[in-house]
């Protein structure tokens, strides 16, 4: 785990080097966790079927920051399962705060709805790709 980790942030400050495509800081936020969620999909793991809360049911239109908030919690609760995890989990809280400084904690989720592990993690991945085509985390 740690040399990949290690590659994916050589690989993210090389990008910073080069001034005609320097990103803002969340961007390598979001880059990384794509990386870490590329890697992590491709993966079967023990945890892939336990239920955690859908945060993403019904958020197509929703507040990006506060959908990753509730990630964040969720993730914070099930980092133990996959050690990739625990660094999506930081880069998420690091996100928020940066984004709304109002959200120091993880935000409370509601238990109603529920889905795989794999499902959510599927799901996360998808809202980061959108968030980086469509850089509205700018």
């Amino acid at each position: 785990m740690s040399i990949l980790l290690l590659l994916t942030t050589l690989l993210l400050s090389a990008c910073q080097g080069r001034s005609a495509t320097r990103l803002p800081p969340t961007a390598n936020f979001l880059m990384e966790n794509i990386s870490l969620l590329s890697q992590l999909l491709q993966t079967q793991g023990s945890c892939d079927e336990m239920s955690v809360t859908d945060v993403f049911a019904g958020a197509e239109t929703g507040d990006d920051v506060e959908v990753l908030c509730k990630a964040a919690a969720v993730l914070g609760e099930s980092h133990s399962c996959h050690s990739y995890l625990e660094g999506i989990y930081s880069n998420l809280l690091t996100l928020v705060q940066r984004k709304n400084t109002g959200h120091k904690a993880a935000c409370p989720v509601a238990g109603a709805t529920t889905t795989s592990l794999k499902e959510f993690l599927r799901a996360l991945h998808r809202v980061h790709q959108r968030l980086m085509k469509t850089r509205s985390w700018e």
